[in-house]
């Protein structure tokens, strides 16, 4: 209910990692590998999730490769397609004080996670999100329409739902594991690519404390997003969350 809060971590926190994958037997091996030595530098205890739904091609066989190679990487094999329903699947599952995901090319540079860890340790910060679109923010390799129709879009989250994040869509955020069951008694149940919005607009409207950093973020080539079948499906989103909003905020 809105209102609630998250419970502050007393010692270093436990993290749930999740990487969302479908088909990426070309990037999840050096993904993981990459991840893992990042992790065992800050000495953290963190697992890293694999998150597969419906790959066609060795994605899964891989992920259970690494799962027998390495003890602190699991797979959750999502039954059905859906970048949200991989999260929520994997997060549902997670016992860990923080669980969040980050895109399985490392786009947003490690150095941001453990900023974002350390965004923790502040009781009243619930949700650490990284934004492309800060003046601080540094993005590389990123094509002109894609950089056009992502500040476009999140002008029209703002514009239709009111919200104050700047970048919704960035692949790089963490949240409490009582904010993430705080957002699923208050509606989050999305099961495509917005889900990645909708947890910063449930967020506020929770009122939960959703923290943003400026984020270096690399482009990486072979991206599987359709941007104009992801463009319909986000506005529809939208619109069901701006009569959604009508009711929840009277």
């Amino acid at each position: 209910m809105p209102g609630e809060k998250p419970l502050s971590i007393l010692r270093p926190p436990t993290i749930c990692i999740t990487l969302p994958v479908l088909n990426e037997e070309n990037r999840l091996e050096i993904g993981v590998r990459t991840l893992r030595e990042y992790l065992k530098a800050l000495n953290l205890k963190a697992r890293i999730d694999i998150a597969e739904n419906g790959s066609t091609d060795r994605t899964r066989e891989i992920a259970c490769e690494l799962t027998r190679k390495y003890a602190d990487v699991t797979l959750t094999v999502i039954p059905g397609s859906g970048f949200g329903r991989a999260l929520m699947t994997s997060w549902a599952h997670a016992s860990e004080d923080i669980v969040g995901y980050m895109d399985v090319d490392l786009s947003t540079d490690l150095k941001h996670f453990e900023q974002a860890v350390e965004c923790f340790y502040d009781s009243q910060v619930d949700i650490v999100v990284g934004s492309r679109l800060r003046p601080e923010s540094v993005v590389i390799g990123r094509k002109f329409v894609r950089e056009v129709m992502s500040r476009v879009f999140n002008f029209i989250l703002r514009f239709a739902l009111g919200v104050k994040f700047s970048d919704g869509m960035c692949g790089f955020k963490f949240m409490r594991r009582e904010a993430f069951n705080i957002l699923r008694r208050n509606g989050l149940h999305g099961e495509g690519w917005f889900f990645s919005t909708e947890i910063l607009v449930r967020g506020e409207w929770a009122n939960l404390n959703v923290q943003e950093i400026p984020v270096k973020w690399t482009d990486a080539p072979g991206s599987h997003v359709q941007l104009i079948d992801l463009s319909r499906k986000y506005l529809d989103e939208i619109l069901k969350l701006r009569r959604e909003r009508r009711r929840y905020l009277g």
